[in-house]
């Protein structure tokens, strides 16, 4: 059997290092972290999950609720969770995922959330064990999520300099933080260049938004650009601008917004906002592994917001 001392001898480093490594990474440099990380998986070596649990009075498990409709935003959350599972393995921690249907029996040591809405926030309250949201929130809880104001006035200053003199907000038809957030990056490029705002609300489907366009078309003069909340929207704007022969990119510019999968399978290749989500869901494990570890603080620290920067990715929707 591999012991802990067969780790310390291939890594070239003492007991204490790999123990720190398997207990308290947050202690040691990256680079001895990747050199036990190594080790250990060169000799197939795997920490006592359960004896670490029984010492520290843990159940060394995490629970990662997902609130959304998985079939709408696929796949979105797969990215998500890989990223959350990566940081995890890290601190030994295994990983349970509840949907909103699910029952949440069992023990954990916290709970991720995602796709929450303002009605879940009640039940959120009631958990006891830390929690970390994957999205913003007006309720003072700790989370990660993108600059989503940043990332729609990116491509608004985007498409302006590339000729574009309307822009059109297809908006998702939510009232959340996210979506507000969006807004508000939109209507900030618009004042600053006074133009007049043209705000859609839309279900984030993308035969919603095909049908619409398609029956609105002549309201939409050339020069425009679609600034859509999500990749999903931009792709029923994308058919129904085919469906009428409009000049794509030339006359009508296109941009979504995640770059998870969507962008790449339209035809052109969507501009688009790419979040970087399994960084944004290793941030997430990570903010809670080191909640839970100062969990017994009795000073109450303010929440932590993380929120990470766009990347624009142009494709053929626009100039």
């Amino acid at each position: 059997m591999v012991t802990l001392s067969d780790v310390a001898k291939r890594a070239n480093v003492s007991k204490m290092t790999v123990s720190r490594v398997i207990n308290h990474p947050e202690q040691v440099t990256e680079e001895l972290q990747n050199l036990v990380h190594n080790a250990m998986a060169e000799l197939n070596y795997k920490p006592n999950r359960l004896a670490k649990a029984l010492a520290n009075q843990q159940t060394q498990m995490i629970k990662l609720y997902i609130l959304e409709e998985m079939d709408v935003v696929e796949p979105y959350y797969m990215k998500l969770l890989t990223g959350i599972a990566k940081e995890l393995d890290k601190h030994s921690y295994g990983l349970q995922l509840l949907t909103r249907d699910s029952r949440n029996f069992g023990q954990s040591d916290g709970y991720i959330i995602c796709g929450m809405r303002e009605d879940d926030f009640t039940e959120i309250d009631a958990l006891e064990d830390p929690v970390v949201l994957f999205g913003a929130n007006d309720h003072g809880y700790d989370c990660v999520d993108l600059d989503n104001t940043k990332s729609i006035e990116t491509v608004c200053h985007y498409c302006l300099e590339r000729g574009y003199e309307q822009l059109v907000f297809i908006q998702m038809a939510v009232d959340e933080p996210f979506a507000r957030q969006r807004e508000v990056g939109y209507k900030t490029v618009m004042a600053a260049n006074d133009l007049t705002p043209h705000i859609i609300p839309l279900v984030n489907d993308s035969d919603i938004s095909r049908q619409y366009i398609n029956e609105h078309i002549d309201e939409f003069v050339p020069k425009t650009a679609f600034i859509c909340a999500t990749d999903r929207l931009a792709i029923g704007v994308l058919r129904a601008l085919t469906d009428q022969d409009k000049c794509i990119p030339d006359d009508y510019g296109i941009t979504g917004h995640d770059g998870i999968f969507l962008d790449q399978i339209a035809h052109p290749k969507l501009t688009t906002i790419k979040q970087p989500i399994i960084e944004m869901g290793e941030a997430c494990a990570r903010m809670l592994v080191q909640k839970i570890k100062r969990k017994e603080d009795p000073a109450k620290d303010m929440p932590e917001m993380l929120y990470f920067s766009p990347n624009l990715i142009v494709g053929g929707t626009t100039k």
